[in-house]
C-alpha cells in the first residue's frame, strides 16, 4: 500500500462489524411458525438473499426527515412479503412482518464479531475519526448503541437517510464532506466487492475487503480475514 496518511476509517456495519445472533433464515422461520407459517429455515435464507441483492436501494432521496422510518418499514415489509412469496398463503402477514421487524431492531437480536470492540478501540487510540456507512435504516444507531461500540465512531451514516446507497459514491461523499476528509485519506472496511470496494473506488477511496471466509480470492481486492489485519493497512 503507498503511504498515504490514513486519517480516517469508515467501516459497513452488518457482516464487518456486526452479525445476526441466529441465521436470517432461523429467525424468520422461527417467529413465522408463531403465525401459522412453517416454511424451513434453509428454504428461507437463499430467498432472502436472492430478493434482498434484487431490490431497490433502500435510500428515499428527498423525503422529508419524519417520513423515513414509515418508508424503511414499506421496504422490508415488500422485500419480506417477496421471501415468502412461494411458499403459499400467509394469512397472519401484517402481525407476522411487525414482529419480526422489532426484533430485528433489539440490539440482542445481533452480535458484534469478536475482534470488532478491540479493533475500534487501537483504531481510537491512534487518532483516527472512525464512521459507519451503510446501508441499512434508524434501527442500527440503536443497535450498535446496545452492543457498546456507538460512542466510537464520529457518525452513523445510514442510506435510508442519507438519500443514497453504496456502491453509489454520493453517500460516501456526504460522509466525506461531513468530516472534512479528502478521500485519499480514507480507508472504507466492508464485506461487499460490489458496494464497499467498487463504491469505495468510485469515491476515490481505497476499500479493504472483510473476507473471513476466503470466499474472494479471485478478486483482485485488498483482503483482510479478520478486522484486526486493517491495522497492518494504515501506512
Amino acid at each position: 500500500m503507498t503511504s498515504m496518511v490514513i486519517q480516517a476509517v469508515f467501516f459497513d456495519a452488518a457482516g464487518t462489524l456486526i452479525k445476526t445472533a441466529r441465521s436470517v433464515g432461523e429467525s424468520y422461520a422461527a417467529i413465522a411458525e408463531k403465525y401459522g407459517m412453517q416454511v424451513a429455515p434453509a428454504a428461507l435464507l437463499p430467498r432472502f438473499r436472492a430478493c434482498f441483492d434484487g431490490s431497490s436501494a433502500l435510500a428515499f432521496p428527498g423525503a422529508p426527515a419524519p417520513t423515513i422510518s414509515e418508508l424503511e418499514k414499506a421496504w422490508w415489509k415488500r422485500l419480506v412479503q417477496q421471501v415468502f412469496a412461494p411458499f403459499g398463503p400467509f394469512d397472519r402477514f401484517d402481525p407476522y412482518f411487525d414482529e419480526l421487524f422489532g426484533y430485528f431492531a433489539q440490539p440482542e437480536s445481533w452480535v458484534l464479531y469478536p475482534e470488532a470492540g478491540e479493533t475500534l478501540r487501537a483504531l481510537s487510540q491512534r487518532g483516527l475519526k472512525l464512521a459507519v456507512v451503510s446501508n441499512f435504516d434508524s434501527r442500527l444507531s440503536s443497535i450498535l448503541e446496545g452492543l457498546g461500540v456507538a460512542a466510537s465512531f464520529d457518525g452513523i451514516f445510514i442510506s435510508s437517510s442519507v438519500g443514497y446507497a453504496k456502491p453509489d459514491r454520493r453517500i460516501f461523499d456526504f460522509v466525506l464532506k461531513a468530516h472534512q476528509l479528502a478521500p485519499e485519506h480514507v480507508l472504507h472496511v466492508g464485506d461487499s466487492v460490489t458496494n464497499d470496494i467498487d463504491g469505495a473506488a468510485n469515491a476515490g477511496m481505497k476499500g479493504i475487503l472483510v473476507d473471513r471466509k476466503g470466499a474472494h480470492q479471485a478478486a483482485a481486492v485488498t483482503r483482510v480475514a479478520s478486522l484486526k489485519e486493517i491495522l497492518d493497512h494504515l501506512g
